[in-house]
């Protein structure tokens, strides 16, 4: 399945994600949905990337009309997440619409490559963002500089304007 970009949303936030905004998360999934966006991307990272796959998951069971993509960075990625993240993943994967593998096993730089396909792929995106560096700051920042339409819904912090010059 060819991705729309104009269609797609991408998702990105911290493996610390605990549901803290589980049902903004899926209020706002269902506003993306019925402003025409369709296909949602999760990088399947613990914490809020899988969170949001579900949630996208649980929206289309209930029949509103969206497709999930997971963005699997390289085979073995959740080798390392608990045991209860492994079939969380697991499980995510069997019921995805479409599972995009990026490399076959690890390589330097391959967690970068999945952040740059997420916002290359996505019109928007939706973060759990709480400042802090890391991967989901570099995503969150790319997505901006490239004009992505941006919802974090950390209530944490909003990004220091200085981190975008």
């Amino acid at each position: 399945m060819p991705i729309q970009r104009q269609h797609t949303v991408a998702f990105t936030g911290h493996r610390t994600y605990a549901g803290e905004a589980q049902a903004l998360l899926c209020q706002l999934i269902r506003r993306l949905a019925e402003e025409g966006y369709t296909t949602f991307l999760s990088g399947m990272a613990a914490g809020f990337d899988l969170a949001a796959a579900e949630a996208v998951v649980a929206l289309r069971n209930e029949g509103l009309a969206i497709q999930l993509v997971a963005v699997i960075p390289f085979a073995s990625q959740s080798a390392s997440f608990s045991g209860a993240d492994r079939a969380r993943f697991r499980q995510i994967v069997a019921e995805a619409d479409e599972v995009i593998l990026l490399a076959d096993k690890y390589e330097r730089g391959c967690y970068q490559r999945r952040n740059d396909f997420l916002v290359d792929h996505a019109a928007a995106l939706v973060a759990w963002y709480n400042g802090t560096r890391g991967g989901t700051q570099y995503t969150f920042l790319r997505a901006m500089k490239r004009g992505l339409a941006l919802h974090n819904l950390s209530p944490t912090i909003q990004p220091d304007p200085r981190l975008f010059e």
